[in-house]
């Protein structure tokens, strides 16, 4: 599919002399042998901001590719904006079965937004996209999600002054706006807290702690029964987020994938279940910032990155972490119960950061309108410090 715009404004120029700029056109580039403009695009537009994060090119060659189980139950779309030659903005739009099925709505999505800043890009962006998804029937578009609302969420609106931590979005202040113009309007904000491990139990977790903590234990996974032990924390997830906003179901082979990532970034004493009368009924998995480590690698493993990051490792353990899956059993949500298992795995949770020198911990991402997990996380001093945008238009 091309897709093409024209804008015949003048460029600034002596007075009397008049260009015209080169039109847009929008290039389908999923062929995995035209892909790699589409990956490599962040690096041209974050060129001069300094606390963007190059991701690791092999990482995002392998989550854009077939062998990702998104693709078992999804199909997506790629499409890069060039002005001439130059690349000038992406996006991506996908069609997901599953969430077809389980809310019959017609909506489709869009994801890894990335643009120059030119009010004429977006709109050719946003043209390729609602057009193919227009093709596959669809009557809605929300986003961004890249590619599902399991993987990076939402478009940044604030927090634009610090790094991204691992597997969380960054952007550029102009996009909300530019989204925005192309008719889209926001339908949820998902918000980044930020934490100090080493801050105290408040008096609230204190006495929830004290009245409910011996009516349950918390574990650290055990690392031996790895294949096991995923089940039981996808179990408990989807459990416990199935009555969330736009919320979809880990697959088996999708939380297998992720967890043989997860692995080896994990350390066993930051995963915690909390188990009542022996069921798993609460669990937090919290991994490592990686991007601590990654920044000046420029994306690229080869041929000393992969040393470089085996070095820094054995030297010492990232300054940051990130709350990556937290949930509690839909059960004992709304009794002062779920509060205390959520309090406890937190705090498990804070005591082995704490232990591996850890003074950054983000809690991310949460919905703006879950206010009883908003209630606990910020009676122990946690603060919102970054907010992501969730976008939909009628198509």
């Amino acid at each position: 599919m091309k897709m093409s715009s024209t804008n015949n404004v003048a460029n600034e120029c002596p007075q009397g002399v008049q260009t015209t700029r080169i039109e847009i056109h929008v290039r389908d580039v999923t062929e995995s042998l035209k892909r790699s403009p589409f990956i490599r695009f962040p690096w041209q537009v974050y060129a001069d901001d300094p606390v963007w994060v190059p991701p690791l090119l092999l990482e995002r060659r392998m989550h854009l590719g077939k062998s990702n189980p998104y693709f078992e139950h999804a199909e997506a779309r790629f499409f890069v904006a060039y002005r001439g030659a130059r690349p000038v903005g992406r996006i991506s739009a996908q069609v997901d079965e599953l969430h077809l099925q389980r809310y019959q709505d017609g909506c489709g999505f869009f994801g890894m937004l990335e643009a120059e800043n030119d009010s004429t890009v977006m709109p050719a962006l946003f043209a390729a996209a609602e057009d193919w998804l227009g093709s596959r029937g669809m009557s809605r578009v929300r986003g961004p999600f890249s590619l599902s609302i399991n993987d990076e969420c939402g478009l940044l609106v604030d927090g634009f002054d610090t790094p991204p931590v691992l597997m969380m979005p960054h952007g550029l202040p102009w996009y909300g706006e530019g989204v925005e113009a192309c008719g889209y309007s926001s339908v949820n904000e998902l918000l980044a807290y930020r934490l100090d491990p080493h801050e105290a139990d408040s008096r609230t977790m204190r006495a929830v702690l004290k009245r409910y903590a011996p009516r349950f234990s918390v574990r650290c996974i055990n690392w031996r029964d790895f294949s096991r032990e995923l089940q039981i924390l996808r179990e408990v997830f989807n459990d416990a987020w199935s009555d969330n906003w736009g919320f979809l179901p880990f697959t088996e082979a999708e939380f297998l994938d992720m967890g043989k990532q997860f692995k080896l970034l994990l350390d066993k004493d930051l995963v915690h279940i909390a188990e009542v009368d022996g069921r798993p009924a609460a669990m937090i998995v919290c991994l490592p910032d990686f991007n601590d480590f990654i920044g000046d690698l420029n994306g690229r493993l080869l041929p000393f990155g992969w040393l470089k990051l085996l070095w820094r490792f054995r030297r010492r353990f990232p300054g940051g972490a990130r709350t990556a899956l937290m949930g509690v059993r839909k059960q004992y949500q709304r009794g002062p119960m779920g509060s205390a298992l959520a309090f406890a795995v937190i705090r498990a949770l804070r005591a082995a950061l704490v232990k591996r020198g850890v003074h950054r911990l983000e809690l991310s991402w949460i919905l703006k309108n879950n206010h009883g997990m908003r209630k606990i996380v910020e009676d122990i001093n946690s603060v919102v410090y970054k907010r992501y945008r969730v976008y939909e238009k009628a198509l």
